[in-house]
């Protein structure tokens, strides 16, 4: 089981994931399902993963193939945030045109969701929430929070202990 959340609030950013894919009597594996992106003083980015293991990596992988490629776009050149959520929905739907018919001649469903979170120089701090189709929103005073995997249990509990800051609507008794 998944469970990740990236908050948005006035203090900064918190991105929080486990590392457990899946549980048995005897069996637990873990998987890394954060991964940061740094260019020194340039640009932070973190990307976080649920849904089909092996579809989680390989977004990954060829976000980093195009990072160490010095043709094309990639997360080191991109302006802005929108254009960095734009770039791994991209590359989302490549593995998608690529392997998503061979999953579900197995039965297996292309399911993967991803939030991603940072901030590039000059700009102010963003997060988006992918979904499998490539396709995002963004964080915003309303909504200052995503969570992706097993997120029933965790709702409520930020529910009610996370205020973004000063740009809630909220009234002090819904906090």
């Amino acid at each position: 089981m998944t469970y990740c959340v990236a908050m948005r609030l006035d203090a900064g950013l918190v991105f929080l994931s486990d590392s457990r894919t899946n549980a048995g009597v005897d069996h637990i594996n873990t998987f890394r399902k954060m991964h940061v992106f740094e260019k020194q003083g340039e640009r932070v980015l973190v990307l976080m993963t649920s849904g089909n293991l092996s579809i989680s990596q390989s977004v990954v992988n060829t976000l980093r193939e195009r990072m160490e490629s010095s043709r094309g776009t990639n997360l080191y050149k991109v302006r802005n945030m929108f254009e960095a959520a734009k770039h791994v929905g991209d590359c989302l739907r490549e593995v998608h045109d690529r392997d998503a018919a061979a999953l579900e001649r197995f039965g297996v469903h292309f399911t993967s969701s991803l939030i991603l979170g940072g901030q590039i120089k000059g700009e102010e701090q963003r997060v988006f929430s992918i979904y499998a189709a490539g396709n995002f929103i963004e964080a915003t005073s309303e909504t200052p929070y995503f969570q992706i995997g097993e997120s029933k249990y965790g709702k409520p509990i930020i529910d009610r202990v996370v205020n973004p800051g000063p740009r809630s609507t909220r009234p002090p008794s819904a906090r």
